[in-house]
């Protein structure tokens, strides 16, 4: 009986990844259909960030010692987290800069010891309200706005007119724990 009950469970918990993976792949349909990118300069976005990432892991004081994120939006690169340095801060922007195909860089590393996992959670609950806010958002694209919160600060990007900017920061500045909303979008009219 014990295995009949252990079977039946671990089947019904695999009926919810098999939803959950439909889901996303649903959420990645909506995504391709709202992102005005081309499909060519997303998979080139995620080739500056990989060799952007490659590279600073080569600096082990970046490495080890800081907290780097890098995120890429139509060649468009904002760095966010810690550093304990502000050489470190400059390395890791003038290595963004030396990858081909980069068009800006937003350095906005802070000169600190990295965040605690405590923070870093928060930071993503907050963006998975915002997203969460901007999905039931009737008006607004969400799926072609980039979130990214680090230690209360959010960030967005994005290709977008300026009133789904308007709408996207308004979402964001009402989400609890949101300290300072920073907008980089790319406009289109």
């Amino acid at each position: 009986m014990k295995k009949l009950i252990s079977i039946f469970s671990m089947m019904l918990s695999l009926q919810g990844c098999i939803f959950v993976a439909g889901a996303a792949a649903g959420a990645a349909a909506i995504a391709i259909v709202y992102d005005h990118r081309t499909i060519e300069n997303t998979v080139q976005d995620t080739k500056i960030a990989n060799a952007i990432v490659n590279r600073i892991r080569t600096v082990p004081a970046l490495k080890e010692d800081s907290h780097i994120e890098v995120t890429v939006f139509n060649g468009v690169v904002l760095l966010t987290g810690e550093t304990p340095n502000a050489n470190w801060r400059e390395q890791a922007e003038e290595i963004a800069k030396s990858v081909p195909d980069v068009t800006r860089v937003y350095n906005q590393l802070s000169v600190e010891g990295p965040t605690s996992t405590l923070t870093r959670t928060s930071d993503s609950w907050i963006t998975t309200k915002i997203k969460s806010q901007m999905l039931a958002t009737d008006d607004l694209k969400s799926s072609s706005i980039k979130v990214l919160t680090e230690n209360g600060t959010v960030y967005l990007m994005g290709m977008v007119s300026r009133e789904q900017a308007e709408i996207a920061v308004d979402i964001a500045r009402q989400v609890s724990g949101v300290q300072k909303v920073v907008k980089i979008f790319q406009y289109k009219n």
